[in-house]
C-alpha cells in the first residue's frame, strides 16, 4: 500500500501489458444504509423519544429527538466522505482498493490471491464483494470499513455498496479464471472462486 501520487485510485502508471477492467466508487446513500445502518440508528432514536413522550417527559424526547438527527446527520457525512475517497480498480492482474478520509492509501491485491469472493446484494442493483485471501493478511483496522464485518482473524477486504455489483461480480470471475485455479490447499480451507460468484450475504 502506499499513497496516491498517481491517476486517481492509482498509487502511479500502470505496469506495461496491465489494463484497467473496471473502476468504481461506492454509492454513498446505499453506503449510509448498509455499512452504517442509518435506518436501525433512526429507528433506535425514534423508540426512545416515543418512550419519552409516554412517560411525559416532553423536553427529554426534545433532546433525544435532536441527538438522534445530530447522529444521522454525521453517519450521513461520513458515508459521504468515505464513498468521495473510495476508488476501487479492477485490472487484468489485480484489484487496487484506494481508501481512507483522513490518510489515503492503496492496498493492491493480486488476483491470484484472490481464493474466492462472496456477493452480498442491496438496493437498487448495488452490492458489497467481501474478497476472501490466500497467504497474508491486511489490518482490519487499516481496511474498515472497507471490510467485511466480524472477520477479524482473516479480514477480507470488501468492495462496499458498488454499483451493478452482479455484473462486477461477473468481470471478476472471467478476470481471476484468466490466471489459472485456485490452488488445491487453499480450496481446501476456503470456498473456492466459482460460478456464480458467492451469493453469501
Amino acid at each position: 500500500m502506499s499513497e496516491d501520487d498517481g491517476a486517481r485510485g492509482l498509487p502511479g502508471p500502470l505496469p506495461p501489458g496491465e489494463r484497467i477492467l473496471w473502476q468504481g466508487s461506492p454509492d454513498a446513500h446505499v453506503l449510509a444504509r448498509s455499512a452504517f445502518r442509518v435506518k436501525w440508528v433512526g429507528l433506535y432514536f425514534g423508540v426512545l423519544a416515543i418512550a419519552g413522550l409516554a412517560g411525559g417527559a416532553l423536553s427529554g424526547a426534545a433532546i433525544t429527538l435532536l441527538a438522534g438527527a445530530l447522529c444521522l446527520a454525521l453517519f450521513h457525512l461520513f458515508a459521504r466522505a468515505t464513498a468521495r475517497s473510495a476508488v476501487y480498480t479492477l485490472t487484468d492482474k489485480r484489484i487496487l482498493l484506494h481508501i481512507g478520509v483522513a490518510l489515503p492509501m492503496t492496498f493492491n491485491l493480486p488476483l491470484k490471491r484472490i481464493a474466492a469472493a462472496d456477493h452480498r446484494p442491496l438496493e437498487r442493483g448495488h452490492g458489497d464483494i467481501a474478497l476472501k485471501l490466500q497467504g497474508g493478511r491486511v489490518a482490519y483496522l487499516l481496511l474498515w470499513p472497507h471490510a467485511r464485518g466480524w472477520r477479524f482473524r482473516n479480514p477480507e477486504p470488501t468492495l462496499l455498496a458498488i454499483p451493478e455489483a452482479q455484473a462486477f461480480a461477473a468481470l471478476l470471475l472471467r478476470a481471476r479464471q484468466q490466471l489459472g485455479p485456485v490452488a488445491p490447499r487453499v480450496e481446501a480451507q476456503v470456498e473456492p472462486l466459482h460460478q456464480p460468484i458467492g451469493a453469501q450475504a
